[in-house]
């Protein structure tokens, strides 16, 4: 299996995913875009994976390769692509189908509890998450449902957290990937963020809850691992 991830910043990368791809010892390759645009032929890849940061989907003007991004995505899409956004790159992925993408009523940053919808449980791959679980969060922006996509979570802070769309194309407001070494880079870079706010937490809490780190990669393993041996089976 081939994985190739749009990354947007240096500090955003795959990080579990990447652990998990090297066990299940499929191949990784990268679209760095802050230094090029250079993407690969649909034929080079399997799954799609694009990652967070802190700019915006309409924010094209001061990153004029956020529009070619876009197109791109939206080939994938329409090639039957394993797509996986998250945070912005779930952003992305929603734009692209056609939904609005805006800011939130509040930041959510830290750790905090999302719910899955009850459409979970006829998911192939959101069954495999519990009902309630802590998730990380680092975002400002929320997306809509596009049209035929089916909403998956949510939390007291962003009404929309996930949602899949013709089973093969996920998106997570979320982070299941952060480890403590993510999470380290993310203060270190976007220290400006963190303020006051009803869903905000002092980076000291954040980086303090090692244990959580440990659960939501466990989930991201289970939930990767449901989503690729339905595609290996050709059930999606």
């Amino acid at each position: 299996m081939r994985l190739h991830s749009l990354q947007h910043i240096p500090f955003e990368d795959l990080a579990y995913i990447e652990t998990w791809a090297e066990g299940k010892k499929y191949s990784v390759t990268r679209t760095l875009l802050f230094k090029d645009n250079k993407f690969p032929t649909l034929n080079d890849f399997d799954a799609l994976i694009v990652m967070g940061g802190p700019m915006g989907v309409n924010d094209d003007a001061q990153y004029p390769w956020l529009s070619e991004e876009k197109r791109f995505i939206e080939k994938a899409v329409s090639a039957n692509k394993i797509v996986l956004g998250i945070c912005l790159g779930a952003q992305l992925v929603a734009d692209v189908l056609g939904a609005h993408v805006y800011k939130s009523e509040y930041k959510e940053i830290g750790w905090f509890p999302v719910r899955l919808s009850g459409k979970a449980q006829d998911s192939l791959v959101f069954r495999s998450l519990p009902p309630e679980f802590m998730a990380f969060h680092w975002h400002g922006d929320m997306f809509d449902i596009p049209s035929g996509a089916i909403k998956m979570a949510e939390s007291e802070g962003c009404a929309n957290q996930a949602f899949e769309y013709n089973r093969r194309v996920i998106g997570f407001q979320f982070h299941l990937e952060s480890t403590r070494d993510s999470i380290d880079k993310l203060v270190a870079n976007c220290s400006d963020e963190i303020g006051d706010g009803k869903y905000i937490q002092s980076a000291k809490k954040m980086l303090s809850v090692y244990n959580e780190v440990k659960l939501i990669n466990q989930m991201m393993r289970t939930f990767l691992d449901n989503l690729f041996t339905l595609k290996e089976r050709k059930m999606l």
